[in-house]
């Protein structure tokens, strides 16, 4: 007994009623429909301190991150943002709200970022972090950030305390592809 059956054969053509090219089992018609990503993160805030994880992963493995990542089967996006900051920076925060929508086309991900608080004092580095830490604004690692999304968030995070109305999207002409 085989533990992978043979996969039905799928051909790239443009499904009746469709505009563009997708995978459809020659067999039965199914369509496999590849969608985009969900990443959910957090600016998270404690005394006017922005809370940064040094990743341990690739990509961008020793750069500074906002706790984010993928948003799970079954969860909501604050609760995948809640359960990204547990797993990245141990810490448990509570959502103040919507932050920002980003769209990353170049890899398919749509990111939803979050302003959110500690819950709990107390923060260390998850698996995914090589170190957690508090930076004041003026100390942030600038030129140490992992991804375009995580300087974004930090400016948009500032822009709203500002007075700017949330929630923020891609700077204009940064399509990030």
């Amino acid at each position: 007994m085989s533990l992978n059956p043979p996969r039905p054969p799928f051909v790239l053509s443009v499904p009746e009623g469709d505009d563009r090219p997708r995978e459809v089992c020659g067999t039965c018609g199914f369509i496999n429909y590849v969608n985009p990503k969900i990443v959910v993160g957090s600016v998270v805030i404690e005394q006017g301190k922005v809370l940064l994880c040094r990743r341990a992963i690739e990509p961008r493995l020793g750069f500074w991150t906002l706790p984010a990542g993928f948003l799970e089967e079954r969860e909501t996006a604050e609760e995948g943002a809640m359960r990204e900051c547990r797993e990245e920076a141990m810490a448990d925060i509570a959502i103040d709200g919507l932050l920002a929508v980003y769209s990353v086309p170049r890899i398919s991900q749509i990111q939803l970022m979050y302003r959110a608080h500690l819950t709990a004092p107390g923060f260390a580095a998850g698996p995914e972090s090589l170190d957690v830490a508090l930076y004041e604004w003026a100390d942030i690692p600038w030129a140490e950030l992992a991804f375009p999304t995580v300087t974004w968030a930090l400016n948009h995070y500032q822009s709203w305390l500002s007075g700017a109305a949330a929630p923020f999207a891609n700077p204009e002409g940064a399509i990030y592809r």
